[in-house]
């Protein structure tokens, strides 16, 4: 996804009132995000609970153990904002590509073409600086996720996140089903080869593989991105569906209702700079009355 050599953003005419950079306490236009820039590669691990009309069943537990890899590229010159309300914005961004495939079976599964950017406080509304993603899914959704950006001299603060099924609007009433016991026998989720380094522990909780790959690390810094395509932590952002996962009267194929997802880029003990980069990302795909958890978590080192 490179940008032609000479191409630069120029507001035409110049954004004469803009603040000149998004986060001024931090040095460079792309503030928290310029620790992206670069090419990054590892594995991770992928959950989806996704729709089966063959069997006659509702669904199916795919797994995937996975091998991710990403390439953040800047746009050269700020991304010009006009306002109405109040006085135009200058953003500053990366463009990025992600691949991911199964490590197991080498079958891709996932392409994303996007960009990062720095967004300056904003008076109208009143918004502190946020950090925005827009992604374009081949399945057939587009998302725009926004939110804030924290730094700690610490190592980051991974939550416990778990892939129950719910009903739709109540997180609260939860499903089980078989397929999320390993040691219990089903024709609906991953086997044999694929499971391959799939443990228990890493079906009821996706991000254990995250704590994992850092054992015994010395994270001395971590950048937090945290996004969403709801009004949390902040306002903006939201979903668009094509016409088949929207569906029709009788409900939706596999709607993407909602994405959150943490990145954190981690600065190891002796390193100047971020030199690792790990996320957990949440989408509820809705069909048959039930929010589904599709949950994505890798764990990148910058090559």
């Amino acid at each position: 996804m490179d940008l032609a050599a000479d191409f630069s953003f120029q507001p035409l005419p110049a954004v004469q009132t803009a603040t000149p950079d998004p986060f001024p306490d931090i040095v460079g236009p792309l503030g928290p995000l310029a620790g992206l820039a670069g090419k990054w590669a590892g594995r991770g691990f992928n959950v989806i609970w996704r729709p089966d009309s063959v069997s006659g069943q509702d669904r199916f537990l795919e797994l995937n153990v996975t091998s991710d890899q990403v390439e953040f590229s800047a746009i050269s010159g700020p991304i010009p904002n006009r306002g109405f309300l109040q006085p135009d914005i200058n953003m500053f961004g990366l463009t990025y590509l992600q691949q991911i495939s199964d490590a197991n079976l080498k079958a891709g599964l996932h392409i994303e073409p996007g960009l990062w950017a720095a967004v300056p406080k904003t008076s109208n509304p009143s918004v502190s600086p946020t950090v925005i993603r827009l992604a374009a899914i081949p399945h057939g959704t587009a998302v725009l996720l926004q939110g804030t950006a924290s730094t700690a001299a610490a190592g980051p603060s991974i939550p416990d996140i778990g892939i129950k099924p719910f009903t739709i609007g109540h997180p609260d009433q939860t499903a089980d089903f078989p397929e999320q016991t390993l040691n219990q026998q089903s024709k609906f989720r991953t086997a044999g080869a694929g499971l391959t380094g799939v443990t228990q522990a890493m079906v009821d909780n996706p991000n254990t593989a995250l704590h994992a790959a850092i054992a015994g690390q010395h994270i001395t810094s971590t950048i937090t991105l945290h996004v969403s395509t709801t009004d949390n932590p902040v306002p903006g952002g939201g979903t668009a569906n094509t016409a088949f996962l929207r569906g029709g009267p009788q409900g939706s194929n596999a709607v993407a209702a909602s994405v959150t997802a943490l990145f954190w880029l981690e600065t190891l003990q002796g390193q100047p700079s971020p030199t690792q980069l790990q996320y957990s990302q949440t989408v509820l795909l809705n069909f048959n009355g039930l929010s589904w958890p599709h949950v994505t978590v890798g764990t990148l080192r910058k090559s």
